[in-house]
C-alpha cells in the first residue's frame, strides 16, 4: 500500500525479494508471488498502479504498509488509509506493516489489545496515540495470526522473509535468505504462532468470529460463545466453521493457545505449569499431553531447543 512519503526502497525491495521467492518457488514445481502496489486516487479509493501478474484482477491476501522517513502519519492523513485496510482485512486479507506503518494499522482499531512493534524511535509516540496497543519495540517482528508488523526501516527484510514462510514454505524462505545474505536464523525472533489459520474463506461471520478468537488467546471460550458471538445456532456454526476454515473450533482454539505457549516457551522462564494456565489450561498434564502431540516435543524439549534466552518485558 502506497501513501505520501512512504519508504519506496521498502516497495521495489519487497517486490524484488518476493521475485526471487518465486523463482525458488517454481523451480521446485510451487507458485510465484504475485505482487502488486495499491495508491489512493483523486476519487478517495484505493487502486492497484503496478502488478507482477497484470490483467489478473482480484484482492491481496496480504496487504503490507510501508513507513517513511519523515515521520508517522497524523490521524487525518490515516483515515482513508485505514479504511482501506479494515475493509481488505474484513474479506480475509492479513496485514502487515514496517517501521511507522504500524501507526496506519493502529489506526484501524484492529491492533486494540494486541502486541505489535515499531522503529525504537517511534515507540513512545505509539504508546501515546495509542495505548491500547501492547507496543514492544524490543522485537524486530510480532506475527500474531492475522497481523505482522516488523520494526525499523530494514526490517521489511525480515517480513519479507515471513511471509515467503507463510505463502511457499520454509525451504525457499532459506534458499531466498541466503540469495540476499540475510541470515533469518541470526535475525529472527521466534513465531509468536506458526499456526496460520485460513482467513480467505469469504464467509465473513466466521471471518469475525476468527478475528475475535485471536484476541482471546488464553481466555475460557466455550462453542456457545463462539456461536452466540457469530449470531449462529450453535450446529449451524459448527457446520460453517468446519468447513471455512478446515478445523473444528475447540481444534483452531487449541491451536491458537498452543502457539501463545510456545512464545512464553520461548521468551521467559516461567514454569510450565504457570504457561499451562496462562493459555488456558487449569490441568498441566493435559496440557503438555496436547503440546507434545501438536508440536512433537515435550514443554521442556521445545524450551531447550528453541529458548532465546531473553525474559518478555511483559506478558498478558
Amino acid at each position: 500500500m502506497l501513501y505520501a512519503n512512504c519508504q519506496m526502497a521498502m516497495v521495489h525491495g519487497m517486490v524484488d525479494l518476493f521475485e526471487i521467492a518465486s523463482r525458488f518457488s517454481v523451480r521446485k514445481g510451487g507458485a510465484p508471488v504475485r505482487a502488486s502496489q495499491w495508491r489512493l486516487g483523486a476519487d478517495g479509493d484505493f487502486a492497484r498502479v503496478f502488478d507482477t501478474h497484470s490483467g489478473q484482477g482480484g484482492q491481496p491476501s496480504f496487504v503490507i504498509v510501508p513507513g517513511r522517513l519523515t515521520g508517522p502519519p497524523d490521524a487525518e492523513e490515516a483515515a482513508p488509509c485505514a479504511r482501506w485496510l479494515l475493509n481488505r482485512h474484513a474479506q480475509g486479507a492479513t496485514v502487515a506493516s514496517t517501521c511507522g506503518g504500524a501507526f496506519l494499522l493502529a489506526a484501524t482499531g484492529l491492533l486494540s489489545g494486541r502486541p505489535a512493534t515499531t522503529h525504537w524511535s517511534f515507540g513512545e509516540e505509539l504508546r501515546a496515540r495509542f495505548p491500547d496497543v501492547r507496543v514492544d519495540t524490543d522485537k524486530i517482528v510480532i506475527e500474531d495470526g492475522d497481523i505482522i508488523t516488523a520494526g525499523g526501516l530494514m526490517a521489511w527484510t525480515d517480513l519479507g522473509l515471513r511471509i515467503v514462510d507463510r505463502l511457499l514454505g520454509p525451504s525457499v524462505m532459506i534458499e531466498t535468505s541466503k540469495f540476499l545474505l540475510i541470515d533469518p536464523s541470526g535475525r529472527e525472533q521466534r513465531h509468536y504462532s506458526s499456526f496460520s489459520p485460513k482467513l480467505t474463506h469469504g464467509d465473513e461471520t466466521i471471518l469475525k468470529v476468527q478475528h475475535w478468537l485471536q484476541t482471546k488467546a488464553g481466555k475460557p471460550v466455550s462453542v456457545a460463545d463462539m456461536a452466540a458471538h457469530a449470531g449462529l445456532e450453535e450446529r449451524t456454526f459448527l457446520r460453517r466453521f468446519k468447513a471455512s476454515t478446515g478445523h473444528r473450533p475447540v481444534e483452531y482454539v487449541q491451536h491458537l493457545r498452543i502457539g501463545k505457549a510456545r512464545e512464553l516457551l520461548e521468551f521467559t522462564k516461567r514454569p510450565v505449569d504457570q504457561i499451562a494456565w496462562a493459555v488456558g489450561y487449569e490441568d498441566a498434564g493435559a496440557f503438555r499431553k496436547l503440546f507434545q502431540r501438536i508440536m512433537g516435543l515435550t514443554p521442556g524439549e521445545y524450551r531447550q531447543r528453541f529458548s532465546s534466552g531473553a525474559e518478555l518485558a511483559a506478558v498478558a
